[in-house]
């Protein structure tokens, strides 16, 4: 940027008067004065801790007077990592970037802090090298610091805030997000996206875990508490040298979503998306938070990256708010009549940066600036947004602080999970455990032999769950958390230390009886899409950890029983089949916080007492999973703020109900291709390997040929041609590989019924699989095919006929229902030529398909 000197107060006036004159020329104003007239019955004007400082905005007028188009327009485009170079951060001075969850410095998930430092120099020095793109903006990094630094191998990883919401301590929280901010500082990173302040009202939603409460009331002050943690305090130490910039998340409604749909519908009412969806803005925004995150969800159809009423008259000009709206991964991609590379409606809406990973920045980037000189996104609107960018990182001085790898904390190592930090962990596990059951068999003396048993209880990465280290949570072993503790480490060094013994046994198995047997079980990671269940029944069809609970109590051994889960779930079974239950939720890193408070000192006393009430009710039925605290017909098994103490009574009984009340008549077709693919299924080509999703009517991919044909109406279904070069069909695949559960499906005898015409006889074997995902892998890698080659041949040629085959011989050799990623892939390696529609699962007909497992 140019040194140049300035009239400021000549163009703070003209600047002003663009502004003024561009409104003018919307022809959309008087609809925006009303929407904004509308707003005030409802959404309040916050009183914003961080006022606007008449010296900041002098600086923003200043610097936007030398910008061009070009330059606004890079501010506003966030890429990842994986998708830009130095040289392209020095081309296009981008205005920030993320690493993405199991993106890391290098593409090495075992990347030191070094690396990371080192990355965050490097393009910090390109964004402010001006020989190139002219500009000397610097950039700012965000990363995904949602429970600890949980990208960062070695980093202290806190309780997922379920657990913090039980915990109900917002000086705690505020803690948390100090020693979140020092270590995210230790990279060289300065903006972090947290906190997540939805409202989870069905807890079939993946990211339940991500939620502090069903109830805004918790929610909103601990929006407050984590933003003055991470940012400071508005009148003390706001976005000094130990604080980074904070994000509130997702705005707005993402935990009200109908069926816990992740990116799906809140259908709420404007008052109860306010009274119940928004509060944690209320708390989070007038603590001074810099900037919101827009949410995938739609609000009664309507993308929020897209929704003008919401993001500009309702966020900005009602509630006040002057920060930046950063977008979610290419959520505006999700906007009607948009793509990820092209989408002026977000920008128009009130989307001041585009999340845009993917390599869909370049298209982007140059798309907006042609629309800005098309006039079809106004300037007014870029420099809008501009603005707001600039004021946020002057707030943080970014313009005088040193670059990252010369911070304050940069490079301080020992400060990556110290000892201080895992403390503050710990105690928020000791307080975040909820007992529900416990017939006076807690707390236990360490003095006896205790068994520790289930698979949760000496895994690091289970008991952390989703966004640790990897996105999903999954491929990691208790290497990957060096100076963590597993819960059974934590047991056994206080019980080793006061006398007693302690055996770690998965299975449960043992030479010695004990006195005690402590089973730790529970959900395995996931994150979100990943999580979405379609009820709340646990390990439904499978039940092994409830076998391992009743073949210790029949070896008439106490069972404690510590649950690890990112939500309330059915266990009833396990309930009745426990001397005590603790719901211990996803506790990360410092696994010996349980330890300290079912274990006593050696001396029989206490060391802490549970203090643990629920922020979610408990359900007593599999369907229950829309049960909140104030309903009109409150019947829960364990109600929202239950959670006993030692001395209390036990109120459940070992009698609970375990029968699956299920209407299983409600179970209708569920189809997946009938002209146009159904959500959340997809069409994909492969050959080899290479593949593409179906966009066009007509495709060519290796040793495949694609078109559209039509068997009862135009277009309604789809041919395909081999021939023979390579193996090579198509797949129907669920949305970005996300798992679906069909266990419904299975157990109302489905079949997986298709229409075919066959063109020509196959040349060789014809296979049609399914996939599910395996843990650690969203690609569908557990999976088998069935041979239908001689079905095949049976058909005659050149007519339409049905071809059905049972789930149950696709889920026998081991498939899991629940994680389906791939329910129809047909394949071949020779020549073939077929038409296929029609597509779908059928209740009722597994015993009389053309291939019958039953």
């Amino acid at each position: 940027m140019k040194n140049t000197i300035i009239n400021h107060k000549s163009i703070i006036a003209s600047f002003m008067a663009m502004t003024v004159a561009a409104c003018g020329a919307d022809k959309s104003a008087e609809m925006d004065s009303s929407a904004a007239k509308d707003a005030s019955k409802i959404w309040p004007v916050l009183d914003i801790a961080v006022k606007k400082d008449d010296e900041i905005e002098r600086k923003i007028v200043e610097i936007m007077s030398t910008m061009t188009l070009e330059q606004k327009v890079a501010q506003m485009i966030q890429p990842e990592i994986r998708d830009i170079t130095v040289e392209d951060m020095r081309k296009y001075g981008f205005g920030s970037y993320l690493n993405g969850g199991g993106a890391f410095p290098n593409n090495n998930k075992h990347s030191t802090p070094a690396d990371w430092i080192k990355l965050a120099e490097d393009l910090y020095q390109a964004s402010v090298d001006d020989s190139v793109d002219g500009s000397n903006i610097p950039t700012i990094w965000g990363t995904d610091a949602v429970h600890g630094h949980n990208n960062v191998i070695g980093a202290t990883l806190f309780p997922h805030n379920i657990g913090l919401g039980a915990a109900n301590n917002p000086d705690l929280i505020e803690k948390i997000a100090n020693v979140t901010a020092t270590e995210v500082m230790v990279t060289g990173i300065d903006w972090v996206f947290a906190p997540t302040v939805a409202v989870v009202r069905d807890d079939r939603w993946g990211r339940t875990y991500e939620g502090y409460s069903e109830d805004p009331e918790i929610v909103r002050s601990y929006a407050a508490s984590i933003v003055k943690g991470l940012q400071g305090h508005a009148d003390k130490d706001f976005l000094s040298n130990d604080r980074v910039i904070s994000t509130v998340k997702h705005f707005v409604g993402d935990g009200g979503t109908e069926k816990g749909d992740d990116q799906g519908d809140n259908l709420a009412s404007e008052q109860d998306l306010f009274d119940i969806h928004a509060q944690g803005y209320v708390g989070g925004l007038s603590a001074g938070a810099q900037s919101v995150m827009a949410s995938f969800n739609s609000w009664h159809g309507d993308k929020i990256h897209g929704n003008k009423y919401l993001l500009t008259n309702v966020l900005k000009d009602q509630m006040g708010f002057d920060g930046f709206v950063v977008g979610d991964w290419n959520g505006h991609g999700q906007v009607k009549d948009c793509t990820n590379d092209n989408c002026p409606q977000a920008v128009n809406a009130g989307l001041d940066i585009f999340m845009v990973p993917t390599g869909a920045w370049k298209p982007l980037y140059e798309n907006t600036v042609q629309q800005v000189k098309d006039g079809v996104i106004k300037m007014s609107r870029i420099d809008d947004a501009v603005a707001r960018i600039l004021r946020v990182k002057l707030r943080a001085d970014l313009f005088n602080k040193p670059s990252p790898a010369k911070r304050q904390f940069s490079g301080k190592l020992e400060l990556i999970g110290a000892k201080a930090h895992r403390e503050v962990a710990r105690q928020a596990v000791q307080e975040s455990l909820v007992l529900l059951k416990n017939k006076n068999v807690l707390p236990i003396k360490p003095t006896g032999h205790i068994l520790v048993a289930g698979n949760g209880a000496d895994n690091i990465g289970k008991q952390s769950g989703g966004w640790s280290i990897t996105w999903q949570g999954t491929n990691n072993t208790n290497a990957d958390f060096p100076g963590g503790t597993s819960i059974y480490q934590g047991i056994a060094d206080q019980v080793k230390a006061a006398g007693g013994k302690v055996t770690l046994s998965e299975d449960g198995s043992f030479s010695t009886k004990p006195d005690v047997a402590v089973v730790v079980f529970g959900e395995d990671p996931y994150a979100e899409g990943h999580g979405d269940r379609e009820n709340l029944d646990y390990q439904r069809g499978e039940k092994t950890d409830l076998a391992l609970l009743k073949k210790l109590k029949a070896q008439g051994i106490p069972v404690v029983s510590i649950f690890l889960s990112g939500r309330p779930m059915w266990v009833n079974a396990e309930l009745n089949a426990s001397d005590a239950f603790v719901a211990a939720w996803l506790p990360g890193s410092e696994g010996q916080g349980v330890a300290d408070v079912i274990l006593t000192n050696a001396d029989g006393s206490i060391q802490n007492n549970f203090k643990g009430k629920l922020s979610y009710t408990w359900p007593k039925s599999p369907d229950q999973a829309v049960i909140n605290r104030f309903d009109e017909n409150y019947d829960p098994l364990l109600p929202y703020g239950f959670g006993l103490t030692y001395g209390d009574e036990n109120v459940l009984s070992d009698a609970l109900n375990e029968t699956v009340e299920r209407d299983l008549s409600k179970v209708t077709t569920r189809t997946l291709f009938n002209g146009s693919m159904q959500k959340p299924w997809l069409l994909w080509l492969f050959s080899g390997d290479k593949e593409m999703e179906v966009n066009s009517n007509t495709h060519s991919i290796g040793a495949l040929a694609y078109r559209t044909v039509d068997k009862v109406v135009q277009e309604d279904a789809r041919q395909i041609t081999l021939d023979g070069s390579e193996r090579a069909g198509l797949r129907i695949a669920s949305k970005s590989h996300f798992r679906e559960d069909l266990r419904s499906d299975l157990e109302v005898k489905s079949a997986l019924h298709f229409q075919i015409k066959l063109s020509e006889k196959p040349a060789a074997k014809v296979s049609l699989a399914m996939s599910c995902a395996s843990e650690g892998d969203t690609q569908g890698s557990c999976g088998s095919s069935i041979d239908i080659t001689s079905q095949l041949n049976a058909l005659p040629l050149n007519e339409w006929q049905s071809i059905s085959i049972d789930m149950a011989c696709y889920a026998n050799t081991g498939i899991r229902m629940a994680d389906l990623v791939v329910p129809f892939e047909l394949s071949s390696k020779g020549k073939l030529k077929l038409s296929l529609a029609e597509v779908k699962f059928e209740p009722n007909t597994a015993a009389q398909a053309t291939i019958s497992c039953q």
